[in-house]
C-alpha cells in the first residue's frame, strides 16, 4: 500500500525531504525571498537565509517607515541579535541613520533549526503570506550594555551585525545571568542606569528637554518567520505508521524594548502621542 498523498497546497512553503538536484547539502547556506503584509496593508519582501555550517539563520525586512530590521538566531551560542536601522531626522539634527542591536537569549523551539530553514522551498513565490499564529507581544527592558569589542565571545555575529551599532548594543540582567553561568566573560556587560537610581529619569516620550538622559523605547515586529516544524503520518504495507516533516506553520512576534540613552535626541522616534 502506497502511503497517502499530501493534498496540494500552493500557498504553502513546504520542506524539502529529500535533496533536489542543486539544492544546498549538509553545511549549507541557503535564502528564500517571501512577500509578507506589514500591518498598514503595505506588501515588502523579507529575506530569509540559513547557514546550517554554522548553526544560525537571519531574517530581515524593512518597515513601512523605512527602517531595516534584522534578526539573527545563532542556535549554538543560544543567542538572538535584534538589529534596527532606523533613518535619521536630518532637520532635527540626527545622522542619516540610527543603529540599535539588542541581544537577547534564545530558546529552544522559539524557530525552526537553520538546517531545516536551509531546505525550505515555495511554490508560489508572489504569495502574499500572513502568519498562521500571532505570538503575544514581549516588552523587554535592555538594562544592560554590551562592549562592542568583546562581544564576540558571546556570538561571533555581533561583530558583523552590530558595527554599526558598537555603542547601542543592549540586553538585559536576566539573560545576563544565563550567560555568565555557560562560562562568558562578565566584563562585556555594563549595567546601565534605571529610574531607581536617578529619580528624574523620565521616559523620553515625557522629556521635553532634548539633551536629557532618558528611557527610550523601540518597537518592532518580525511579520513572518518558520517558527514550528508540521509532522505527518504514514503507514506502509505491514500497517506501521511513521511520522515524517511535511511543512512549516508560520507565526509573528512583536518585541518592544526599553533602554536607556544619556539623551533624548537619540531618541526622537518615542515622542509623546
Amino acid at each position: 500500500m502506497l502511503a497517502p498523498r499530501l493534498p496540494a497546497l500552493p500557498a504553502l512553503l513546504w520542506l524539502a525531504l529529500a535533496p533536489l538536484p542543486g539544492s544546498p547539502g549538509p553545511a549549507a547556506k541557503a535564502e528564500l525571498r517571501v512577500r509578507v503584509r506589514l500591518p498598514g496593508g503595505q506588501v515588502a519582501e523579507e529575506s530569509l537565509q540559513a547557514d546550517s555550517g554554522s548553526d544560525c539563520i537571519s531574517l530581515e525586512l524593512r518597515k513601512a517607515d523605512g527602517a531595516l530590521i534584522t534578526l539573527t538566531a545563532d542556535f549554538r551560542q543560544e543567542v538572538k541579535i535584534f538589529r534596527a536601522l532606523i533613518l535619521g531626522e536630518l532637520e532635527r539634527g540626527q545622522s542619516q541613520f540610527q543603529a540599535l542591536c539588542f541581544v537577547t537569549r534564545l530558546h529552544r523551539n522559539e524557530i525552526i533549526p537553520s538546517e531545516s530553514m536551509a531546505k525550505l522551498r515555495q511554490k508560489n513565490p508572489r504569495t502574499v503570506r500572513q502568519a498562521e499564529e500571532v505570538r503575544g507581544l514581549e516588552h523587554l527592558s535592555m538594562d544592560v550594555a554590551v562592549n562592542f569589542s568583546k562581544g564576540a565571545q558571546l556570538s561571533s555575529h555581533i561583530h558583523n551585525v552590530c558595527a554599526e551599532a558598537k555603542e547601542a548594543i543592549y540586553t538585559r540582567e536576566d539573560d545576563v545571568k544565563f550567560w555568565l553561568e555557560k562560562g562568558v566573560d562578565g566584563s562585556m556587560f555594563e549595567v546601565l542606569p534605571q529610574t531607581s537610581d536617578l529619580p528624574d529619569l523620565q521616559r523620553c516620550r515625557l522629556c521635553a528637554d532634548r539633551w536629557k538622559p532618558c528611557i527610550c523605547s523601540y518597537s518592532l515586529s518580525i511579520e513572518w518567520y518558520p517558527c514550528m516544524l508540521k509532522y505527518c503520518r504514514s503507514r506502509d504495507a505491514a500497517g506501521k505508521v511513521s511520522s515524517y516533516k511535511c511543512g512549516i506553520r508560520s507565526c509573528q512576534k512583536g518585541y518592544t524594548f526599553d533602554y536607556y540613552v544619556p539623551q533624548k535626541q537619540l531618541c526622537l522616534w518615542d515622542e509623546e502621542t
